[in-house]
């Protein structure tokens, strides 16, 4: 029963840096990190990646510590995301968008670092073979006030994609965690790609990233990606995360249709998961804030 880092002790401590309310527990078989959000029509419970859980039997049980929890703090529903594809659920649970990726692209890095090698894109080792010729440099960084490289060019991103990025202060109190490392590479002293990545026990997850136009040109982002999981691997690290892929079948104008293509010309694989669902406490209150999410949304797009 291996836990994600989001549902990890480390992952309620940023919750405390940026002081959202937590609770952990840990029951027979199952673990979770439960972290109450607020919104104008009332409260809800988000369990990022959680809960943890053995089996079947040990997801019943978790439910139940769930339930009693939600009504403690009378919230309206609890936003759940087992990993566990095979799962369950109770019949009040209700298919919600996604926010962490239910499907992603792993990549092994046990093995020798010649079998490693093997399952990166040729094209992109000559790239990064060749970084240091065309003037680029990649270096790593915890200085939170760097963290602006990596927003300014998200934003760029986000502009483009229609996709939404984190706040300044949000990406700020990940850096200064011991599990954050900020990437950066660097051209004629400009930052072209940047990358954040969290190491958690056997696993490096690559979790935000972006590149500029001139990076796009010196294929930047292909040489963080081979620079993030040879580290990985030096590291001792087992597997690498790249953190989201478009689901199968998706449309080609789907927002990550490039990032998955990209992701898959490495020879990884593809992990699936259960995806998000609210189990809904307050059926009214769930129903207003559903709509009130709809009209949200409307707003958003008319602007």
């Amino acid at each position: 029963m291996e836990d994600p880092i989001a549902q990890s002790h480390l992952w309620k401590t940023l919750q405390d840096d940026l002081n959202e309310t937590s609770f952990e527990e840990t029951g027979e078989n199952f673990h979770y990190l439960a972290i109450l959000k607020k919104t104008p029509i009332g409260n809800y419970l988000y369990l990022p990646y959680g809960p943890v859980v053995k089996d079947q039997t040990s997801f019943n049980r978790a439910l139940k510590s769930i339930k009693a929890l939600a009504k403690c703090n009378n919230v309206i529903f609890t936003r759940i995301e087992p990993q566990n594809s095979s799962l369950k659920l109770p019949k009040n649970a209700k298919k919600s968008k996604d926010l962490n990726p239910k499907e992603t692209w792993l990549l092994d890095l046990t093995g020798t670092e010649d079998d490693l090698k093997k399952k990166l894109p040729s094209r992109l080792l000559r790239y990064y073979k060749n970084a240091g010729k065309n003037g680029l440099t990649i270096k790593t960084s915890k200085n939170p006030d760097e963290i602006k490289y990596l927003l300014d060019l998200q934003k760029a991103l986000a502009k483009e994609k229609g996709i939404s990025t984190f706040s300044e202060n949000y990406l700020k109190t990940e850096l200064k965690q011991p599990f954050a490392t900020l990437y950066l590479v660097v051209w004629e002293e400009t930052v072209i790609a940047a990358g954040l990545v969290f190491d958690y026990k056997d696993t490096r997850y690559n979790l935000q990233g972006a590149q500029s136009e001139e990076g796009k040109k010196f294929h930047a982002t292909g040489i963080l990606t081979i620079k993030l999981i040879e580290d990985a691997k030096r590291d001792g690290k087992k597997l690498f995360d790249f953190w989201g892929i478009a689901p199968e079948n998706a449309p080609k104008d789907h927002p990550w249709a490039g990032f998955t293509n990209f992701k898959k010309t490495f020879a990884g694989y593809e992990k699936d998961y259960l995806g998000t669902y609210d189990i809904v406490e307050n059926p009214l209150k769930y129903h207003l804030y559903q709509l009130t999410r709809k009209l949200n949304r409307l707003i958003r797009k008319i602007k």
